[in-house]
């Protein structure tokens, strides 16, 4: 006969799940943004792909096998491309022939005459240097850890298309709330996925797209390239794409061009810095509105986590754990309301 009853035995049992449960969790970190990954792009392809399979009658693995295909071409490749541009150029800004070098002159002097600080340019450009180091580190690290991320990501995301309907009948029945709060809750977490990562990703190619526009009628060299970088940090909330016209507006008044130089930067900052405030309206209206205090405060938790991946997992996993919380008081309120009903009618 057992010396545990019923209620140690159950404990016994849940602290080794938690236990366990841990540390997988600590096995699986290096993968977590594959994880992460598989569950952004499943939200946003489920849709078509529900689509596809109930409406047009398509096999479901070879849906689920075109739908990551797709998403390989039109979006991994895109970024792997973009990302290893910046690095290349950024490698160059010690190079002679780069023309950053003549631009880091001129702003030093200009920025030794006016603010008493000739290494400025210098200055930063070692602190961009650093930072682009931080960001890209998988990309640069190892091809191998990117191949195997990738292969998880697309193996968890081809599983959860195939067996769409178990998957997502056992997220209802293992979610720690009800039933109407998880099917809430599943429809907010799409609407933050769709703000946070389309919607600011169309901004971010909006404005890439302006700047690189700008950067090549004004006459700056390597535009391509400077929209990529504003494309980049037009995820980051006040700084922007924007921010990039005054160097180079100071660049253009330094040659000779203050007319120029003035005129770049109020089609940064009047132009390019107001379409961001139209297009979030429009994302706004369809789907959700991502506050900025939760994108600076998720950029911050995603940059060290996932590296230029941050800009997007950061807020997103923010935006769910808010989610999370909204829906944890929502069951407290619902339970203390049920207690006092109780309460009143032991009572009667």
């Amino acid at each position: 006969m057992s010396i545990f009853n019923y209620k140690q035995r159950n404990l016994i049992i849940l602290v080794s799940i938690i236990i366990l449960g841990c540390f997988i969790l600590y096995a699986l970190s290096g993968l977590f943004s594959a994880i992460l990954g598989a569950i952004v792009l499943f939200t946003i392809f489920r849709p078509i792909y529900l689509y596809l399979v109930e409406k047009k009658g398509w096999n479901k693995p070879f849906t689920a096998v075109l739908i990551i295909v797709f998403s390989f071409v039109v979006i991994v490749l895109p970024f792997l491309a973009l990302s290893l541009m910046v690095i290349g150029k950024i490698s160059e800004l010690n190079t002679k022939n780069f023309p950053i070098q003549e631009w880091l002159v001129k702003i030093d002097e200009f920025a030794g005459k006016t603010i008493g600080k000739p290494h400025f340019a210098e200055e930063s450009v070692q602190k961009l240097g650093t930072l682009a180091t931080d960001l890209f580190p998988s990309i640069i690290g190892s091809v191998v850890n990117i191949f195997l991320l990738l292969l998880v990501c697309y193996f968890l995301m081809y599983f959860m298309f195939v067996q769409i309907k178990q998957f997502e009948a056992g997220l209802l029945k293992y979610a720690p709330f009800r039933e109407q709060y998880a099917l809430k809750f599943a429809q907010e977490l799409r609407n933050s996925t769709y703000s946070n990562v389309l919607g600011q990703g169309l901004i971010a190619v909006v404005q890439g797209g302006l700047l690189a526009n700008g950067f090549w009628i004004f006459g700056i060299p390597d535009p391509i390239f400077w929209g990529v970088i504003g494309a980049f940090i037009s995820f980051l909330p006040v700084v922007g794409a924007p921010t990039l016209t005054i160097p180079a507006a100071v660049i253009l008044y330094a040659q000779g061009h203050p007319v120029k130089g003035v005129i770049l930067l109020l089609y940064g900052v009047l132009f390019i810095g107001n379409i961001d405030n139209v297009l979030r309206m429009i994302i706004n209206k369809r789907v959700s509105n991502t506050h900025p205090i939760i994108t600076v405060i998720g950029v911050f938790i995603g940059l060290p986590l996932f590296g230029i991946l941050g800009l997007v997992f950061g807020p997103l996993l923010f935006s769910y754990f808010l989610l999370l919380v909204e829906i944890y008081e929502t069951n407290r309120m619902a339970a203390d309301r049920l207690e006092r009903i109780q309460s009143t009618q032991d009572e009667v």
